[in-house]
């Protein structure tokens, strides 16, 4: 059996599996009968990727899947890893911890991949990742949470492709209270991802001078929020939200409705709008506000090659929606990160000679050993340093304004700006 046009996801090709699934049904819903096929092949490189496709990350998620299948595509057709092709193993966690975890297991008993990448949302990653590491399955994640660098998981997970929290609010914190002001209420997600942007922006702006006026948590399932606006402090000079889930949209329209002209500066994270048009109807008040972004959505005058090249291999324009269709806007600011992680771990294989789960340990030292990720195709949104003490990359971040319903970025930060000093050293844990 071999790979495919879909770039190496894992299709049965044998007759007999056909023949069992129903007429009709994608040959992607019956992942079992086909890792029964193929893991004893020995003649690929298996990954699994436990994607968002349902639940709060579903936008995300989807776009994660399109990311990984265009960059699984391009490194089978410049011949895989060490001559073997790769195949991408996509279940659905549901963006639940519990299935999460059900899922690693799934991909190490049943599969039996040689790595998993791609868990985004940081609630599933904090229950995930410490049976990753019972199981010694490297565990690669595309998230941004602050547990990975301080400590709090195993030598198995690494977090190569895309900043932490910390790192992303310190490096732009200056520049907030410079331009915008120095009392801040938050609005932000009432679980593990949001409680990091609570703590380390509170810290990182009061270092600034500043203060937090409010903190405001939401439940990331909520879908009104009229109910938390009041409790905005007039003494408010900026407000930061970072919000996620289904409601988004909402979130910020009717925080529009509720402040009307006379409002604060605004400043997001653009996770609060990743995959939603910024010309919708009723966001005409975000004019002039602006967003944290890791990767620009809209293509900057002086965006490289390297943003060229990406957004064609996905399938996205200049304006970040979907070249197939315009109504599709992409997760631009976070998928990059998938993209990445996967050349990552084709550096790190190649680094190792890796032909099969016997080399792990070899996998987890080579990825260690990595240093500088210098932009280029792979590396598309900007040069990177991994610091290997702490399982994560630092990169650069950007500040965009809205302008015309669309995004220019005004503030690139540098590395240094985003760094601090080591928190962990997964190194020295046992294998």
């Amino acid at each position: 059996m071999t790979t495919n046009e879909t770039g190496g996801i894992r299709l049965p090709t044998r007759r007999g599996a056909l023949k069992g699934l129903a007429a009709g049904s994608s040959l992607l819903f019956a992942p079992a009968l086909i890792g029964r096929a193929r893991a004893q092949s020995g003649d690929a490189i298996r990954l699994g990727a436990p994607f968002h496709r349902t639940g709060i990350g579903a936008s995300y998620g989807r776009w994660y899947e399109r990311t990984a299948t265009a960059a699984v595509k391009l490194i089978n057709e410049a011949g895989g890893i060490n001559g073997m092709p790769v195949e991408m193993i996509v279940e659905d966690d549901g963006t639940d911890p519990k299935r999460g975890t059900e899922v690693i297991e799934k991909f190490a008993t049943e599969y039996k991949v040689d790595a998993v990448f791609g868990h985004l949302f940081s609630h599933v990653v904090a229950a995930t990742a410490p049976r990753a590491g019972e199981l010694k399955m490297p565990y690669l994640i595309c998230s941004e949470s602050h547990q990975l660098a301080a400590g709090g998981l195993n030598r198995y997970t690494f977090q190569p492709g895309i900043t932490d929290v910390k790192a992303q609010v310190q490096s732009m914190a200056p520049w907030v209270a410079t331009n915008l002001g120095k009392k801040v209420t938050m609005f932000f997600p009432d679980y593990k991802f949001g409680h990091d942007h609570r703590d380390f922006f509170s810290k990182a702006i009061e270092a600034q001078g500043g203060e937090v006026a409010a903190l405001i948590p939401i439940p990331p399932t909520e879908t009104s929020f009229t109910r938390y606006f009041p409790q905005i402090p007039p003494s408010t000079e900026v407000i930061y939200h970072v919000m996620v889930g289904p409601g988004v949209l909402t979130f910020v329209k009717e925080l529009g409705e509720f402040l009307g002209s006379q409002r604060p500066e605004i400043f997001g994270f653009i996770d609060s709008l990743e995959a939603v048009d910024l010309a919708t109807p009723q966001l005409e008040f975000l004019e002039g506000t602006y967003f944290w972004e890791a990767f620009p959505r809209y293509r900057q005058e002086n965006s490289t090659e390297y943003d060229a090249f990406f957004r064609k291999a996905v399938g996205v324009g200049d304006n970040g929606a979907s070249l197939a269709d315009p109504k599709d806007v992409s997760t631009y600011s976070h998928m990059f990160s998938v993209w990445e992680t996967l050349y990552v771990i084709k550096q790190a294989m190649e680094a190792a000679n890796y032909k099969g789960p016997a080399q792990k340990e070899d996998f987890i030292l080579a990825l260690e050993a990595m240093d500088k990720l210098d932009p280029s195709n792979e590396h598309p949104q900007g040069p990177k340093v991994f610091n290997a003490p702490m399982h994560q990359v630092f990169g650069v971040q950007n500040i965009s304004k809205v302008e015309n319903s669309a995004l220019k970025t005004v503030h690139t930060t540098s590395i240094e700006d985003g760094m601090y000093e080591p928190e962990a050293d997964y190194t020295k844990m046992d294998l």
